[in-house]
């Protein structure tokens, strides 16, 4: 071939080559522009719109009072830095790791060998240590672990010997109950990965969680924020705190009580509730056996048995049958019946607790006392009849849930009397067999008497705040289910009630109190076997039901013990397991609330101590000690006090009235600032000797009093500039009250 050919073939090559590598990229533009241009604007958004998302904190749990029951607390992350990426990291991992686990293992509470197996995984040049699912760790080990990473000599000096590098933290946070197990089956709990279980936590879960915020830029390929990028901003909303009825001092009592009896008696299930039966708030709540929310991968299968466990409530259900055929006229306190044993049905005969012996010929009201079965056959299944019956126990709550704001609640067994085939099955219910419930029905079906005849809506939860500036979100008020009997009959019942307690035959003299009248009623039920279906032998419920004071019932407590073990008769269980735990939650607790004591001689009530009618709207004083001012403030407004604030700090230091403390709604509040300079004399007149008192050691003032009774002369006019250390000389006199 010749060279001018050769030289022809080339160029017409090279033109080839030149076409078809035109004609790829034309194919491939087109390509690009076409079929992939959906993919490839949504990877140049994703690169260009980055979000950060904004993780709001949940709200708290906290106590009737404002103390804390549940939080979201500072934790932290721990990662070690196996094998560097690049050479000049090389001075940053982990240099020794059996050293490493070594020093680690004891502060972060895991076995040293598995904690070595991890930094000594073969493959990732980071890994994530500690106990998986678990690994949220607390300020105190942070700074055991920056103390090694960061020795000092014994100068106090930076020193290199000894230094554990390789080993980062980083910042999270995680839900702290600042009491373990206090309170435990009310709360819940939430795992690592932020999954709730039971209890509050579950049951408000998204006013507590919050709503996240967002943050979305427009970003290089380097994640640097482009010039003329637009960013949107785009809050976190913070969770609501959510303000239980419950009382932490009440609760402290009743969690004392239950350790107790489960120390001593080993039973298989204790529960107390403790409600005030006039608003139907829940003030404590505890149940045995318990689990710690901070330790929640130890905890298996709880559940509240206070308002999830059903069982036969045996005697305290002779409350409902008694209401009932009071409020129908059937009952006589004097009329008298023959006890024993009730004959007139098919099969056995129905016995009273005794074997069947009875008393012989008495009256329904010591039939009551002595919680007579016979007695409440007859006015229950002759006399009340299968449908009325079934009514009332319907009204009452019976075999329906109670609405409780906590989730897990179970009805109970309530079959329908007015289908009831065996007449027997109606006969038995009067007295709490063939019946099942929960302590929470019970509770809110007994509260119905205490109160005056109101069957009220359980409330566990008070009100929702917001967890910057207190104010109210919403509220939860009394609510009332229905009217199911009279007062009348509800303060003959009590009165009835109160008998049983203290007559020289009743069953309740075990809760007998030296200082208050307690009503109540007893209740002692054999257990089935789940498995057979026959009673289990020498198993028993044992329980106690009762309010105080008598007249204008303050709390209504109900213990529940579950075969207690025990080598004691069965009619003494219940003043071996049952009565400490009553009388001493009973006590304490009307002490802690100022109750005033009732004055006997003997047995009899003679006198009770003057009645302090509170101002309407009686509420206990909430903690605002280290609150924001301004926080402060609105909450006292928003609760209907009348407010005074000394000094014009940002952070309240004292407060009047004290924390917990019970007073009306109208009452006057001073708040204390942490910055008093300037603060001015207020108008004392009309004021009481004891609250100038209490104003004046606020603000360290020295008080010279004359005469008594309240003020009417100051000797530093209101409004006067306060330097502090000042002398004031007041006048009081009788009658002197605005």
């Amino acid at each position: 071939m010749s060279q001018t050919k050769r030289m022809n073939w080339r160029i017409f090559t090279l033109g080839l080559c030149f076409v078809l590598l035109f004609t790829l990229l034309g194919v491939r533009v087109w390509w690009v522009q076409t079929v992939n241009a959906p993919w490839i604007m949504g990877m140049a958004k994703e690169q260009w719109e980055r979000d950060n998302i904004i993780a709001p904190k949940r709200g708290s749990i906290l106590d009737r009072n404002g103390e804390p029951l549940a939080y979201e607390g500072k934790a932290y992350t721990i990662s070690a830095y196996l094998r560097p990426s690049k050479e000049e990291d090389a001075e940053l991992v982990v240099k020794d790791p059996y050293y490493t686990a070594s020093k680690l293992a004891p502060i972060l509470k895991m076995p040293e060998q598995e904690l070595l197996e991890q930094l000594t995984r073969p493959k990732g040049n980071w890994v994530d240590i500690g106990k998986p699912g678990r690994n949220k760790y607390s300020e105190e080990q942070k700074n055991a672990i920056l103390a090694l990473q960061f020795p000092k000599n014994e100068k106090g000096e930076p020193s290199e010997e000894n230094r554990l590098p390789g080993i980062y933290l980083k910042d999270t946070t995680k839900r702290v109950y600042p009491n373990n197990s206090f309170a435990s089956h009310v709360l819940g709990y939430i795992t690592y990965d932020n999954k709730t279980n039971m209890g509050l936590e579950a049951q408000f879960d998204e006013e507590l969680r919050g709503k996240p915020g967002e943050l979305q830029m427009m970003r290089d390929a380097a994640g640097y924020q482009l010039p003329q990028g637009e960013a949107e901003y785009k809050p976190a909303i913070d969770g609501l705190n959510v303000v239980t009825t419950i009382d932490q001092q009440i609760q402290e009592y009743v969690e004392q009580a239950l350790d107790k009896t489960e120390s001593e008696y080993k039973p298989k299930k204790v529960t107390v509730v403790v409600s005030d039966p006039m608003t139907g708030e829940i003030l404590a709540m505890g149940n045995r056996p318990q689990f710690n929310p901070n330790q929640y991968w130890d905890i298996e299968n709880f559940e509240n048995a206070a308002i999830s466990y059903i069982f036969e409530p045996g005697s305290t259900f002779k409350i409902i049958t008694l209401a009932a055929a009071i409020e129908e006229g059937m009952f006589n306190p004097n009329e008298k019946y023959p006890s024993g044993s009730y004959r007139k049905l098919k099969g056995a005969p129905i016995k009273d607790h005794n074997n069947g012996l009875g008393w012989g010929s008495i009256t329904f009201l010591e039939g009551v006392q002595r919680s007579s079965n016979v007695a409440f056959v007859i006015l229950g299944y002759e006399r009340l009849k299968q449908e009325l019956l079934g009514k009332y126990f319907k009204d009452f709550g019976i075999g329906q849930l109670t609405g409780i704001q906590l989730p897990g609640e179970r009805k109970g067994i309530m079959r329908d009397l007015s289908k009831a085939v065996s007449q027997r099955d109606v006969a038995v219910t009067t007295f709490g067999q063939g019946v099942a419930v929960t302590a929470i029905q019970q509770v809110a079906a007994v509260g119905a008497i205490a109160n005056g005849g109101e069957l009220l809506k359980p409330r566990i939860v008070k009100e929702l705040r917001d967890p910057h500036t207190g104010a109210v979100v919403k509220r939860f008020d009394r609510e009332v289910v229905k009217r199911v009997v009279s007062e009348a009959t509800a303060k003959q019942t009590r009165e009835i009630l109160e008998t049983v307690v203290s007559s020289e035959h009743g069953t309740g003299w075990a809760y007998k109190s030296d200082s208050y009248q307690v009503a109540g009623k007893t209740g002692t039920a054999q257990k089935y076997d789940e498995k057979t279906g026959k009673i289990a032998e020498g198993q028993y419920v044992v329980s106690f039901i009762g309010f105080a004071p008598v007249d204008k019932p303050r709390l209504l407590i109900y213990v529940v013990v579950d075969d207690p073990q025990t080598d004691a008769d069965s009619s003494r269980l219940g003043f071996l397991t049952v009565s400490p735990i009553f009388n001493s939650v009973m006590s304490k607790s009307l002490q802690y609330l100022q109750q005033k004591p009732q004055l006997k001689s003997g047995d009899k009530v003679v006198a009770s101590a003057p009645e302090i009618k509170p101002p309407a709207g009686e509420k206990t004083m909430p903690k605002l000690l280290g609150m924001p001012t301004s926080s402060a403030e609105k909450r006292v407004k928003q609760d209907g006090f009348k407010l005074t604030t000394i000094g014009t700090g940002t952070k309240i230091t004292a407060q009047l009235p004290a924390p917990m403390e019970r007073v009306g709604t109208g009452a006057q509040v001073y708040l204390v600032t942490d910055r008093v300079a300037g603060t001015r004399m207020p108008d004392l007149r009309g004021k009481s000797l004891r609250e100038v008192m209490e104003f004046a050691s606020l603000l360290q003032i020295d008080v010279a009093p004359t005469g008594s009774g309240f003020v009417t002369t100051q000797s530093i006019p209101p409004g006067t500039t306060l330097k502090g250390k000042e002398r004031l000389q007041i006048t009081l006199a009788p009658g002197a009250s605005p």
